[in-house]
C-alpha cells in the first residue's frame, strides 16, 4: 500500500475539478496526451490518476476516502452484471493508445480477455477505438426498440396451437420451419418460446394455453444400481429371447417393424397401460388395462393391438424382464413377431419406449388410476403423441411416417 499512498499524495496536489475535467475529456474521446495538455498536466500524471482510480474502485475507495462497501474484485470498470461501464471503456481507449494488448487490458479491468477482444471488434470505428463512440453504440443496441417476434398475432396463434397439442418448444420451432418454409415472419426459435413461457411477465404465453403444464418436467436424479431391486429368476425368458439374439437390423432403425414395449402402472398397481412404439417411425400404440395386467391379459392385448398391422410391420418386440410378458410365446405364435428381453436395469436398451412412457406421464402423471380414465382419453393421448413433429424425423410426425409405410405395404 506504500505505492498507492504515494500515488494518492500526487493526486491530492491538484483540485478534483482538474482531474474530473481530464477524465471528461477522455470520456469524450480525447487521447491521454491531448487531455493532459488541455488541463495543464503531464501525460505521466494522468496515467497515474487512471491507475489510482482503478485502485480506488477495486478497494471500495472514492476520492481518496475509504467507503463502507466491501472490496470488489472487478470494481467499477464493469457493472453488477459484468458489462463494461463508460469508465471501463475509457480505460480501454487509454491503454490501447499506450499499445497494450487486449489480455493485459483485461487483467487490469478484471475481466476475461475475450470481453476486451469482443469490445474492440464490435465497437471500433474504422479501426480506432473511442470510448464515447463505443458506449453510444452499446446503448443503441441495448435499447432494442423492435417488438418481439411473438407480437405477430398469426405466429403467436400458431405457437399457442402447437403448445396446446403438447409440442415442446423445439418441436414447435421445427414444425413452423417445415409448415411455413420461406416465410421468415412465421419462424421463431425455441429459445424465444422458452423466454415467453418462463421469463416474460405481462403477455406470457402460459396465460393463453389450455394445458396445465407448458413443458414436461423430467427426472433430475437417477437411481443408483445399488438401490434397484433384484429381478430374481427369469427362466421363462429363454436364451433365444435375450436381447443379444435380436437381429442386427433392429439397432440401426433402417428396417421398420421393430417395436419396443412396456407397461405404465396406475395407482396402487391396480391398473396399467400398454405402450408400444415403433423404432423407425416413433409411432405409438397405447391400450388401457383397467382390471388386471397379468401375463395372459397382456399377451392377448398385444395380439389385438398388432392385429391391424401388416406382417412387414410386425418383426420384433423388445421388452424389459417384467413377469407380465411370461406368456410371450403365445403372442409370438399368434402374430409371428418375436419377443426379445433387455438386460435387467438397462432402460437405455429400450430408450425409445422409455421416452414415450415419459411423454405418457405428461398426460397421466404418477398416481393416476386408469380405472377412472376412459378409452377415449387414452386414444386422444395416442393421437397427440403421434402428431408431434420430431427432430429425429426431420420434423415430420410419427403418423406421417407410419402412413407412408402402410401405403408402401398396401401397394406392394
Amino acid at each position: 500500500m506504500v505505492g498507492a499512498t504515494r500515488l494518492l499524495g500526487v493526486v491530492l496536489r491538484y483540485p478534483d475539478s482538474v482531474r474530473d475535467e481530464a477524465f471528461g475529456l477522455l470520456l469524450m474521446g480525447a487521447s491521454a496526451r491531448h487531455a493532459a495538455a488541455e488541463v495543464g498536466i503531464s501525460r505521466a500524471l494522468l496515467q497515474k490518476w487512471i491507475k489510482v482510480a482503478g485502485m480506488q474502485m477495486r478497494m471500495g475507495r472514492r476520492g481518496g476516502r475509504v467507503g463502507g462497501a466491501e472490496p470488489e474484485s472487478q470494481g467499477d470498470w464493469v457493472d453488477a452484471h459484468g458489462r463494461l461501464t463508460a469508465a471501463g471503456r475509457t480505460l480501454i481507449q487509454v491503454r490501447r493508445s499506450d499499445g497494450w494488448c487486449p489480455a493485459r487490458i483485461a487483467a487490469e479491468l478484471g475481466v476475461h480477455r475475450a470481453t476486451v477482444g469482443r469490445e474492440l471488434v464490435r465497437n471500433s470505428d474504422g479501426g480506432r477505438y473511442q470510448a464515447v463512440w463505443a458506449h453510444t453504440l452499446m446503448l443503441q443496441r441495448r435499447a432494442r426498440p423492435k417488438a418481439t417476434k411473438l407480437a405477430n398475432e398469426e405466429l403467436r396463434a400458431a405457437v399457442v396451437e402447437r403448445l396446446n397439442n403438447r409440442f415442446s418448444p423445439q418441436q414447435v420451432a421445427g414444425d413452423l420451419r417445415r409448415a411455413f418454409a420461406g416465410h421468415d415472419d412465421m419462424q421463431v426459435s425455441h429459445e424465444t418460446i422458452y423466454q415467453a413461457l418462463y421469463v416474460q411477465g405481462k403477455g406470457s404465453l402460459r396465460d393463453e394455453l389450455r394445458v396445465e403444464k407448458a413443458l414436461r418436467s423430467g427426472r433430475i436424479h437417477r437411481r443408483p444400481r445399488s438401490a434397484l431391486p433384484s429381478r430374481g429368476n427369469r427362466s421363462w425368458i429363454g436364451e433365444h429371447a435375450h436381447i443379444s439374439q435380436r437381429p442386427p437390423e433392429v439397432a440401426d432403425r433402417a428396417v421398420p417393424g421393430h417395436w419396443e414395449g412396456d407397461l405404465v402402472i396406475g395407482a396402487g398397481g391396480k391398473s396399467a397401460l400398454i405402450t408400444l412404439v415403433e423404432r423407425s417411425t416413433r409411432f405409438a400404440l397405447i391400450r388401457r388395462l383397467p382390471l388386471r395386467h397379468d401375463a395372459t391379459t397382456v399377451a392377448a392385448s398385444l395380439v389385438e393391438m398388432m392385429s391391424g398391422l401388416p406382417d412387414s410391420l410386425r418383426r420384433s418386440l423388445t421388452w424389459d424382464q417384467g413377469t407380465e410378458m411370461a406368456a410371450h410365446a403365445s403372442f409370438t405364435l399368434a402374430t409371428g413377431c418375436g419377443v426379445y428381453f433387455a438386460d435387467p436395469h438397462s432402460p437405455w436398451q429400450r430408450g425409445t419406449n422409455e421416452n414415450t412412457n415419459g411423454l405418457v406421464r405428461d398426460f397421466h402423471p404418477k398416481g393416476t388410476d386408469f380405472n377412472h380414465v376412459t378409452d377415449q382419453e387414452i386414444a386422444e393421448t395416442e393421437r397427440l403423441l403421434n402428431i408431434r413433429p420430431r427432430q429425429t424425423l426431420d420434423w415430420h410426425t410419427p403418423a406421417d411416417r407410419l402412413n407412408q409405410l402402410l401405403t408402401v405395404a398396401a401397394t406392394g
